[in-house]
Formats: structure tokens, sequence, C-alpha cells
């Protein structure tokens, strides 16, 4: 327990220190807001209109000030308000980040259930053909850029073949199976490389338990090979794929913005690229904040799963 409020607590710190850091680059950056908001075709802004949106915005108050009122509000979940449009961001943020959670979560599972077991195949079969097309396989998908994969399914599957729609959103209220269609090619696409790296991390984790003592130990007890293999070697294996799964998805709550532009996901990093070229500064603040406390927290998930594999890491 003592082990578990230490991380708790180092998250919490870690969400403050991003939440400042966040704050500053906005808010001390050359420029003034204002009357990069107010700027048209290059024509400078009346001085008068700037003045009343920096009293609007409360950029004319001191910046410890700004700073008190801004960690007051994400205490209170209030992210601010969109210059554009004067809408609750954290309205905004919660409407399009169910679609990035659900569409990293569904790339997830798909490269756990193909790296898996092709990652454990390979480790088993050691320089065999089925180990040299599956480590190929994997250098391909990570050497493609994401964009490319993107690109070469919507030709192959819903130009040429017609399988499935090119792109969209449609809610799965409204229409599950087409919601569910919509949804496999961007999901297909970033699976492919998160399942290269699984393919590559189980294979390497599982060669090394394969020449752990325990696992000769348990073999020259007479076990049978596949509770040797579930048991002790895959069970141990699955430490370091967890940590590099989770530090991938973390990655991926912002970096899907090309698959998102592809086909026309409408989700929470697409929506980041809309508020930077708005100059929505409030907006991006918000958007940045959520996802660095969701990457924090995915840190914290992974890491009280590892310790549940591994028991030495709590007493560490």
């Amino acid at each position: 327990m003592l082990w578990l409020l230490r991380r708790v607590g180092v998250s919490i710190l870690l969400v403050w220190i991003v939440a400042t850091v966040v704050f500053l680059a906005i808010h001390l950056v050359p420029g003034d807001p204002a009357e990069l908001l107010l700027s048209q075709g290059g024509v400078a802004p009346d001085p008068a209109a700037v003045a009343e949106l920096r009293t609007q915005l409360g950029l004319d108050r001191p910046i410890l000030v700004q700073y008190a009122a801004s960690m007051n509000g994400l205490l209170h979940g209030n992210l601010g308000q969109s210059l554009e449009d004067q809408s609750p961001v954290a309205a905004t943020v919660m409407q399009r980040l169910p679609r990035t959670l659900e569409l990293i979560a569904a790339s997830a599972i798909f490269a756990v259930l193909v790296g898996l077991p092709t990652g454990t195949l390979s480790a088993i079969r050691r320089g065999g053909a089925f180990d040299r097309i599956a480590s190929w396989l994997a250098g391909l998908a990570l050497a493609v850029p994401v964009f490319v994969t993107g690109t070469l399914i919507v030709l192959v599957f819903a130009q040429a073949l017609g399988w499935l729609p090119a792109g969209g959103y449609v809610p799965f209220a409204q229409a599950p199976g087409r919601h569910l269609l919509l949804l496999s090619m961007p999901a297909f696409t970033i699976g492919i490389g998160l399942a290269a790296v699984v393919v590559r991390i189980t294979r390497a984790a599982v060669l090394d338990v394969m020449m752990r003592d325990h696992v000769r130990t348990a073999r020259a007890k007479g076990l049978a090979p596949r509770r040797v293999l579930l048991r002790h070697v895959v069970r141990n294996a699955l430490s370091p794929v967890i940590t590099v799964l989770g530090l991938q998805l973390g990655a991926l709550l912002g970096g899907t913005v090309l698959v998102e532009y592809v086909f026309n996901w409408p989700g929470l990093s697409s929506l980041l690229v809309e508020a930077v070229n708005a100059r929505d500064y409030t907006e991006v603040e918000g958007i940045v904040l959520v996802i660095s406390v969701l990457f924090v927290t995915l840190n914290l998930i992974i890491d009280v799963i590892y310790a549940a594999l591994d028991p030495r890491v709590r007493h560490g």
C-alpha cells in the first residue's frame, strides 16, 4: 500500500509540473495572443480592440494571478473557454476524447491478439522459417510510415475492393455496424505498427526467460512443455511487453493525428491541430493537459500491473 501511495504522489506531482510548464509555455512565449487572434490578412488590429480582448481573456492581470486562477480552475475541472467560439473547452474535449480512446483501445487489442502469440511462437521456433518471416514482416511494419499504411489500406479495401467505407464517423448508438466498420481501418492501421513492436518485445522477452534457471528446473522436473511455457515463460515475459505497450499507447494519445486525418476520424488529436491552426490557446492548453494527465495515469496503471506480475517491484 505504501508503494502505491508513493506512486500516486509522484503521479500527482508530475501532473502539476506538466500543468505549470504548459501554462508558462502558453503565456510566456513571445507575441501577444490577443493581437494574434485579431490579426487578419497581416493588417495590424485596432489597439483599443486588442486591449479590450486582453481584459476579456484576463491577460492584463499579473502572471502569478493568472497562474493561480488557472490552477484553481484545473482543480475544479474547468479548462476555460475556447477563444474561437466561447464554448467550454472541457465539454469539447470530453466529446472528442472517447473517440480517440476507442481508436487506441481497438488498436491495442489487435496488437496484443496478433503480436503476443506471434512473438512467442517466433521465440520457440527461433531461426526457423516462421521466425524469419515474422521478423521480416515486423521490420517492414515498423519501417512504413503510418500515413502510408493508412493510404494503402484505403486504396485496397475501400477503393479497389469496396469492402469498407473510406472514412468518416457515425456514433455507435446511431448505427453500431457502420460505426465498427468505420473504426476497423484506422484501428488496423495503428494496430499494425503496435503489433510489430509487441512481436519484437515478446520474442526477446520469451527468449530471455527461456534461458533462466527456474525454467530449466521446471523442465528437469518433467513438467509438461505447455505448462512450462504458459506458467513459467510467458507470465514472466509479460512485464517488459506491458511496459513497452503502455508507453506506446501513451504516445498515441496525441499522436494519432495522421490516422485521424486520413480516415476523417474526429478525435482529440485532430482537435489539437484545429486549435493550433485557429490560434485557440485556451483549447490547446486544455487538450495538452488532458493528454498529459491520461499519459501519467496510464503509466501509473502500467506500474500497478507490473508490480502485480513481479512482486519484487513493490519492495525495490
